[in-house]
């Protein structure tokens, strides 16, 4: 290393500590492996002091190696770019689009009235008895706060959440695939990310000598390759098929699987549907035929399944891989191990701040699971706002209760939006020369194709970039529009996508595309 050093006041803010690698260290991801300026430190030099406890040299490797694409460097630009734009700079768009994360409520969606009011009464009880919200909202926080100690939010819940909740959501469950759920088996947790990590520990050691692999469809949510690299397991790629709208094809499990087997122990299999970033809605043929490898294989399943409410394509249909394993029947019902999760941060609630979470186990070993909940009481417990906030998705307004009309009327005219522009994004994008973006069956998000020129793929080499990162960061600088490059996702060698999500409201989304157009010919031109 050199001895470069790179010093940023106290006062330039958390923001700014990321901008040294945003602008002039990018290679396909944050990098820690040069002398650029890194978060953690005020003054970042190869010439570290000695009295440093913690160094780049004896800090945990996996942290170094950690990933998290949906929020780097491109997004902390976008953040600067905002600043600088409230402080009168001159750009040539008034604002930045932040079509990087699936965060709806930023996007401009309204809350659903009936989970807001019945937060708003257990946040400020006094309002159940002042107010003049509908009595359902009243007799809901009523039953949550009896359900805490002291009858206040502010109370730790039990570790594995609310008992009442926990008990909707096993009914919510039942209801949804015509099955028992036992209650038991359900754990509430921070949003489902928090409920992933937890499972993913159980994988965390070697097995015959070899290290322990997770099977992850490229591509991929980067939250499960943060994950692994943060714990030490191994990464299995395994690609889905762009030419058969995201597909996921069984051969090519079996490819996956053959070729990381020699050097490593692969013990689970990740799935995600609806997909994120793909948009593809998996059918019940082939969700029975990935139940039937992994029982084969011996893999345990992560059904990632927090878009189950967003199904837009005709023909497509949700099936929870709960629902179809019970249906497929021996060997498959009471052997297969599987865990699900949901989230309150999608669907047509969008409530992401408050990190409202559950997952569901399945024919997972009783002991084992007893230790994954005492793993899990060790964070004490999920929030209690995000666990209110589960309960009233797991048990809405019942038809004839008071907040009925207006909760369905919110929920049809949010998912029907979403419907939309689903459709407007793919169709506009298709128009557009040199994209091909598939059907967006699901999810919240597209992930187009771009074809991009010879001499724009070698300016990027100059700089240090991936293309599409290259590509990204000209969409943001000169229209204020972010994107996560397709490289953070993982892709198939040789091509190049981004990730942009359907949530801006129809007509930013509009204004979006329209602009987007006009970049895309203008940047093709300029690199013929």
């Amino acid at each position: 290393m050199s001895s470069m050093r790179c010093v940023i006041s106290r006062a330039a803010g958390t923001s700014r500590l990321w901008s040294a690698a945003a602008r002039g260290c990018w290679r396909s991801a944050p990098c820690v492996s040069c002398d650029n300026f890194r978060p953690g430190s005020l003054s970042y030099t190869s010439n570290r002091m000695a009295s440093k406890s913690v160094t780049l040299e004896n800090m945990n490797p996996n942290i170094v190696k950690l990933e998290y694409a949906v929020r780097g460097p491109l997004v902390i630009r976008a953040g600067e770019i905002e600043k600088e734009l409230e402080k009168g700079a001159q750009k040539p768009f008034k604002k930045v689009i932040k079509a990087n994360i699936g965060d709806a409520h930023a996007m401009g969606q309204k809350p659903i009235t009936f989970i807001r009011q019945v937060l708003a009464c257990v946040s400020n009880p006094h309002l159940i008895e002042s107010s003049d919200v509908p009595a359902d909202v009243k007799q809901r926080a009523k039953d949550m706060l009896k359900a805490c100690g002291g009858g206040s939010m502010g109370s730790y819940s039990v570790s594995q959440g609310i008992e009442v909740v926990r008990r909707h959501v096993a009914e919510y469950i039942a209801q949804r695939d015509g099955h028992p759920c036992e209650w038991q088996n359900v754990c509430l947790s921070n949003g489902a990310s928090g409920a992933i990590k937890n499972v993913l520990q159980l994988f965390c050691n070697q097995v015959d000598g070899k290290p322990s692999g997770v099977m992850v469809p490229i591509p991929q949510y980067p939250l499960y390759s943060a994950s692994l690299a943060e714990y030490g397991l191994v990464k299995v790629d395994y690609f889905l098929d762009e030419d058969h709208n995201w597909g996921l094809d069984i051969k090519e499990l079996g490819r996956a699987l053959a070729d990381a087997s020699a050097s490593v122990k692969v013990r689970a299999l990740v799935v995600i549907n609806p997909g994120n970033p793909t948009g593809q809605v998996l059918t019940r043929e082939n969700i029975e035929a990935i139940i039937k490898f992994a029982h084969e294989h011996g893999l345990f399943i992560f059904a990632d399944e927090v878009y189950q409410k967003n199904i837009y394509a005709k023909g497509s249909e949700f099936f929870s891989f709960k629902k179809v394993l019970r249906e497929m029947g021996e060997p498959y019902s009471s052997s297969q191990e599987l865990a699900s999760f949901m989230s309150v941060s999608k669907g047509y609630v969008g409530e992401c701040g408050l990190r409202g979470g559950w997952m569901e186990l399945v024919n997972m070993d009783p002991t084992v699971q007893m230790h994954l909940y005492k793993c899990i009481s060790a964070m004490l417990c999920p929030n209690t706002l995000g666990q209110t906030a589960i309960d009233c998705v797991a048990k809405p307004p019942a038809e004839g209760e008071p907040s009925y009309k207006q909760w369905l009327q919110e929920k049809d005219d949010v998912l029907a939006s979403l419907d939309k522009r689903a459709k407007m994004i793919a169709e506009t994008f298709n128009s557009m020369e040199g994209f091909k973006c598939n059907v967006v069956q699901g999810a919240m998000y597209a992930f187009p194709r771009i074809d991009l020129p010879a001499k724009a793929i070698e300016a990027a080499k100059a700089e240090g970039k991936a293309p599409d990162v290259f590509y990204a960061f000209k969409l943001l600088e000169e229209t204020g529009i972010c994107v996560v490059p397709g490289s953070g996702f993982g892709q198939r060698p040789g091509t190049y996508h981004f990730r942009t999500t359907i949530l801006p409201q129809p007509e930013l989304l509009q204004q979006m595309l329209d602009t987007f157009r006009d970049f895309h010919k203008k940047f093709t031109a300029s690199y013929a």
